[in-house]
């Protein structure tokens, strides 16, 4: 949108975990060196915890980019899980075809796999994002896999990474053994206020503003006040505040445009918030006093699942609980796709996802919304619609749906069938 206007080569505040955007802060540098540690420690198991949107998959991102040819990386997103799923996972991610073993077998699987990658010279990482949501089974798999070893050393480094109650679990006395096992722990805080400034000034120098300030100085204080140096939250404020100014036609941001984008958002400020993540349904930013703009209903294969109202700003859709939008779904990425709505419209943004959204049977990387488009998000539908003069909207779902989603469904059988 806003692009061609500010002179960018790419959107700089995305939400998606981009690690040519990483901003090592001194609090950064130190999570990063301490994962990067678990290569070098035969014993490596480090666990890192931080706030909802405080970078931690993007230093699991930098990380993984950086990573030695040497090292074979098992990387689990996917938390609300079994401990026969989880195995099944992890050796799925080892390029096994485990859906149909018994525990046995796949304990048996594993360990002979983890022994032969080291008597191969090859180290083998297992990287586990949200990991505050296993369950403690789960945990305790994870205990006696950090237990393998060879004569001399352990066989598998492992990464924890999660939201803070993943400490309260390791601190829980049921889970007393696999704190003895964890060498490293760490907890990702915020940005200073002079980091955060610094963050913003980064972000927009790689996405090619170059040595230009698009951010007027005196924005900085107040967008820290509002954001409380949350990554994830500073990049919220940024985007809206740029769209702001790009509906003025203005080529920098001023205090003007990031105060009309924490109305738009409908934020206090974050010392006196409640909860440090963004809302989790969409309506509760919009204003009472102001209509919105469009509507979004999601539905899976014919029924409606829910709905949100589209103000003027941002609605970010994906599969954690962290998103605007959540689409509780294995076919979605953690951060799939972004609807940036203005009073002229929306436009909705692939955000890197795995598997992509669809307009009219074709993959688009950004589309402008109008009256009446399916966005097809894996077996589910994403509908638009313009509001109507009282700020409502008229629903209708696409007829053949039920029989599209069906039919994928048969095939994703299939294939784990295959």
């Amino acid at each position: 949108m806003y692009l061609e206007h500010f002179q960018l080569k790419e959107l700089p505040f995305r939400l998606s975990p981009d690690p040519a955007f990483l901003y090592l802060s001194q609090i950064h540098s130190r999570a990063k060196a301490y994962m990067e540690s678990t290569i070098w420690f035969t014993d490596g198991f480090v666990v890192i915890t931080g706030e909802v949107g405080s970078g931690k998959t993007t230093l699991i991102e930098t990380v993984l980019k950086e990573i030695e040819h040497d090292v074979v990386v098992a990387q689990i997103n996917q938390t609300q899980i079994s401990p026969i799923e989880f195995l099944q996972t992890l050796l799925a991610q080892f390029g096994f075809s485990p859906f149909r073993m018994r525990k046995a077998e796949l304990l048996a699987t594993l360990n002979q796999f983890l022994v032969e990658q080291y008597a191969s010279g090859r180290k083998v990482l297992l990287v586990v994002d949200e990991a505050q949501n296993l369950s403690n089974k789960v945990l305790e798999e994870v205990r006696l896999l950090s237990g393998v070893e060879s004569t001399k050393e352990k066989v598998l480094r492992i990464i924890l990474a999660g939201q803070p109650e993943l400490n309260e679990k390791l601190d829980s006395p049921e889970l007393v053994q696999l704190k003895q096992r964890v060498r490293l722990r760490f907890h990702l805080t915020a940005l200073g206020e002079p980091d955060a400034a610094e963050y913003i000034r980064h972000r927009l120098r790689v996405a090619g503003a170059g040595d230009r300030e698009l951010f007027e100085p005196e924005t900085f204080p107040l967008i820290y006040r509002y954001s409380g140096g949350i990554p994830r939250l500073t990049n919220t404020l940024c985007d809206t505040s740029m769209l702001a100014a790009f509906t003025q036609d203005r080529t920098t941001v001023s205090v003007d445009d990031v105060r009309s984008a924490i109305n738009e958002l409908q934020w206090v400020e974050y010392s006196a918030r409640t909860f440090t993540q963004l809302p989790s349904v969409l309506d509760e930013t919009a204003p009472q006093e102001q209509p919105p703009v469009g509507r979004l209903v999601l539905s899976l294969k014919g029924v409606q699942v829910s709905e949100a109202y589209l103000v003027p700003g941002r609605c970010v859709i994906g599969r954690t609980s962290d998103n605007d939008l959540q689409v509780e779904s294995k076919y979605i990425s953690r951060h799939h796709a972004q609807v940036v709505t203005s009073i002229d419209g929306s436009w909705i943004e692939d955000l890197n996802s795995t598997n992509g959204i669809f307009v009219r049977g074709k993959r688009v990387r950004r589309h402008r919304l109008m009256e009446g488009d399916v966005v097809k998000l894996g077996l589910h539908d994403l509908v638009y619609h313009r509001a109507d003069a009282r700020g409502t909207a008229t629903v209708i779902l696409d007829p053949d749906r039920e029989e599209v989603a069906e039919e994928e469904e048969a095939g994703s059988e299939t294939e784990r069938d295959a």
